[in-house]
Formats: structure tokens, sequence, C-alpha cells
């Protein structure tokens, strides 16, 4: 069967460009269409740099070529990507840090959405897998970390580094770990206006031998304020992953963090959405799926916005329990939970990977550069 070009072009109208809110052809996005007899050759170029954006147009004209032009049509999608260039906004001046690859924040617009057990657990995870971790407890005012890694009542020791001294960061379950919970009492509450817990902030990232690490996972306090901004001031963040519950208040919240990352101010990547607490499945019923708080809420929202969605946790007791107890769930072996963060896991490591191939190295809030910025994988 000989195939209609214009056929074609009509039905390619009808897929939107992801995160840019037109159809591939009004946006300029489609530049050629081949035909030879019923093979086709679709050439486009997308400005989302993320493989979630990519794999998701080439599928699209896959599908919708095959059902509305000709089912049988043999297809090749030439997916180019010409992501912007970032502007250099802000001249304030910050530093690297020596050793480190890597730098993920893990944010929620909201609180209560499971931000720090995504965190806890994306750490393990990556340490299982062999690389070299570190978590920087963020949450200021809510320090969580010293009770999930069950090192409440441990202290950082002093270090001397080429004549300096120099925290050395807690250990457990493989991950290297500092927080301001280590220096205050469990019941005493931090008042500390914004200046303090900057400088708090600081002296833990600069005045810490975190060693080399392949990843650095800063768990951030919920909102978009001003340990927000002193973070990324101080610091080249590689990519922020977004924590939100399927349900509608928590995803407005979560909408704005994602602005927040991609201000031109900031600029800094989204690696992508996580959905937790996605669906309860009873242990008497493990077919069931039970959708609490609304069903894939955070898989649509990174849809419309042309982010990747990184995959959904479920609403299990022992989420919870493990983390109470200090080990984190993703510890347990053979278990759907520890499949779960594994899937999520991989897809952050596969979206940094893919953001340090196509993007330069992030700034702190277009201050520095960070060398070597690509994710090592280990064997």
């Amino acid at each position: 069967m000989k195939l209609d070009k214009k056929q074609i072009l009509k039905a390619l109208e009808s897929i939107s460009v992801p995160g840019e809110g037109q159809n591939m052809v009004a946006s300029g996005a489609l530049h050629n269409i081949q035909v030879f007899g019923d093979e086709v050759v679709v050439d486009i170029t997308i400005k989302n740099p993320s493989l979630q954006a990519r794999k998701k147009t080439e599928v699209e004209i896959l599908k919708t070529i095959h059902r509305e032009v000709y089912e049988k049509a043999k297809i090749t999608v030439n997916v180019k990507v010409d992501a912007p260039e970032k502007k250099t906004v802000n001249e304030i001046k910050g530093k690297p840090i020596p050793g480190i690859q890597n730098i993920i924040a893990v944010a929620s617009g909201k609180g209560g959405v499971g931000k720090s057990t995504i965190a806890a657990n994306l750490a393990v995870t990556l340490s299982k897998m062999g690389f070299s971790v570190g978590l920087l407890d963020a949450d200021i005012y809510g320090p969580s970390m010293p009770t999930m890694f069950d090192v409440a009542m441990e202290k950082p020791r002093a270090t001397n580094v080429n004549g300096k001294s120099r925290m050395l960061p807690v250990e457990s379950h493989g991950v290297k770990m500092l927080s301001i919970g280590f220096f205050t009492q469990p019941n005493q509450a931090v008042i500390w206006r914004g200046p303090m817990a900057s400088k708090a902030l600081n002296q833990m990232i600069f005045d810490a031998h975190w060693g080399n690490l392949d990843f650095l996972l800063l768990d951030l306090p919920p909102g978009t304020g001003d340990i927000h901004l002193s973070i990324m001031q101080a610091m080249p963040v590689t990519g922020a992953v977004v924590v939100s519950t399927p349900q509608e208040v928590a995803l407005a919240d979560a909408r704005k963090g994602v602005a927040m990352f991609q201000q031109e101010s900031i600029n800094v990547p989204v690696l992508g959405i996580v959905e937790n607490m996605a669906y309860f499945t009873p242990a008497e019923l493990p077919d069931n799926k039970y959708y609490i708080f609304g069903k894939e809420g955070a898989r649509n929202l990174a849809e419309d916005l042309g982010v990747p969605f990184l995959g959904e946790i479920p609403l299990v007791q022992s989420i919870r329990e493990a983390g109470d107890a200090g080990r984190p769930a993703a510890l347990q072996t053979a278990t759907p939970v520890e499949s779960a963060f594994e899937d999520l896991t991989r897809k952050v490591v596969q979206e940094v990977v893919a953001r340090n191939e196509s993007l330069p190295p992030t700034e702190a809030i277009k201050i520095t550069t960070m060398a070597g910025c690509s994710a090592v994988k280990k064997k």
C-alpha cells in the first residue's frame, strides 16, 4: 500500500509535544516526513531532554500512524533533542564539593507525602547497587534521618584533613549521613531564622569530610523557601526528584515544587516525579489495589509538565514500620517493596545519566561548574 503524506501530516497534528503545549506540527517540532511505499520516516526535534519525553514522542507517533493511517506501516522515528541554552542570571559565587559526582535534591511541595522515606530508601538502594552514597538531612526544622537510620544517639566525630578539622559523617546501612538532628536533643525544637539555618547547612556541607561519593542526596524540607534557595546557592545540584501522593492537594503543591526548580534563576533539571502511597493492597487480598488517595495523579502530573515519571511506591505498613525501626524498607530482600524501590532507583540513575549526557553541569544557581558530573555505573 502506498501511503499518503497528507494523511500522515494530519494524523500527527493530534499529537502534543511533551512540555510545549502545542501539537508537533504547529510547534515546528516536525521537520520532515518521507514516504517510500509502506515505509515512513519521521524526523522530529523536541526540547525536553528526558528519556521519557523522547520515548513517549516516538511511541505516540507509531501508535497514531498505525491507528489513523495504516496499521501495517513500517515506521522509523528519528527524535533529536534541542535543549535551549541556559542563561546565566545570578552571579553569586558558590563552591563545588570535591569528590562528589552528583548531587540530587529530594523535594516535595507539601509535607507528609513521604519525602524523607523516599530519600532514605533511595539512598540505601543506591548503596546496595554498589554506589558510594551520602545523605544530607537538610530538613532543619524536622530532621528525621537519624531515626530512620537508627543513629539518633550518634554524634559526628572530628577528623583532620590537610591540617583542618572536619566533621566525619555518621555511617549507617552503607550511607554517610549528616543531620541537624545530631546536634540537638530529641525533644528540642529548632527555632531559627533563615540565616541561622543556612549557616548550619553550610557547615554540614563544606565543613564535613564526605570523601568520594557517586551521589549526595539532599532531603529538603517541604515547600519552596529560604532553605531551598540557600542549598541551590551553595552547591551545584545535578537534578531534583519531586515526591507527591496522588491526592489533588499534594499535586497542586508538587506542581509548585517543579516550577521552583525550573525557574530561569534556578535552572535545576527535574529528574522526575515519584508517586508515593500510590495504592494499598491488603495482605489477605494480594491481587486487589485500593487507590485511597486517588489514582495515577502524579503520573498524570508528570505527563502534563513534560517531566519523567519515576515510579510509584505503594502504601505498605512495613515501610512505615521499617522507618520507625531505623532500618529502611528497601533493605528487605525478595519483597515487593524492595522491587518497587529498585525500580525507582534504576529510573533515577537512568535519568541522571541522560541528564549528564545531554546538558552541561548545573551551576549553583548559575554559579559554578562541577567537574566530572556523570554517574559512574558500578558492576
